[in-house]
């Protein structure tokens, strides 16, 4: 099995580690995008990071009615309220949309590997073309261009995301999303010599997970 921590962290030894997991469709993880930002800044050169997809829907193959539209709109809603992160409301005029988040999930393992440097931005990308922007982010032509849109080149994108190597990546995160104890997203993990522990299980702002993320550090 592959192991995304390896991807990005290949010492796999002492030191600290931050692990983000998170779904590019799931609302409260683009309200939680500025603090994961901020959170990457601040442990730049005091801990590595690694980006997990978890699969908040992956494989969901009926058309979203209108009990889910409500459900899910007013989810969108909760999370404008308590982030501030900006929404558009087109989405729930669709009469066919399919909410699978494995494309997405796959496109960011993808942009991953091609370029670990470019993950945040992509999840960045992914959540403002899908929230602000209501693209749709479950086709191959809107994850490309999120793709180009944080640099990586379009062809290599191209060529290696409908790759069954990317298909079993993708699944390696969603096993190790599971294995870590993930529940729900996002979720933040540290580890350290001591093992693992979740720093947020949900989201808080980065005024809160500061004071428990600094003493972690300085230890």
């Amino acid at each position: 099995m592959n192991n995304p921590l390896n991807e990005q962290a290949p010492e796999q030894a002492p030191g600290k580690h931050v692990i983000y997991v998170a779904d590019p469709m799931c609302s409260w993880c683009w309200g939680f995008s500025p603090v994961i930002n901020a959170l990457s800044e601040r442990v730049r050169g005091r801990a590595s990071l690694s980006v997990v997809v978890g699969g908040l829907r992956p494989g969901t193959t009926e058309v979203m009615d209108r009990s889910m539209k409500g459900s899910i709109r007013h989810h969108w809603e909760q999370v404008n309220q308590a982030s501030g992160q900006p929404f558009a409301f087109g989405l729930f005029d669709r009469d066919n949309f399919v909410y699978d988040t494995e494309p997405a999930c796959r496109a960011v393992v993808t942009v991953r590997t091609l370029n670990p440097d470019a993950v945040l931005p992509m999840f960045e990308a992914l959540h403002r073309a899908f929230y602000v922007e209501n693209r749709d982010i479950t086709t191959t032509g809107e994850l490309a261009a999120a793709a180009r849109s944080v640099g990586v080149d379009g062809d290599a994108f191209a060529e290696a995301f409908p790759s069954e190597e990317m298909i079993d990546r993708t699944k390696d995160d969603f096993r190790l999303s599971r294995k870590l104890g993930v529940t729900g997203f996002p979720t933040v993990v540290v580890r350290d010599e001591s093992g693992y522990a979740f720093l947020t299980v949900g989201y808080q702002p980065f005024e809160a997970l500061e004071q428990l993320l600094e003493p972690w550090l300085d230890t």
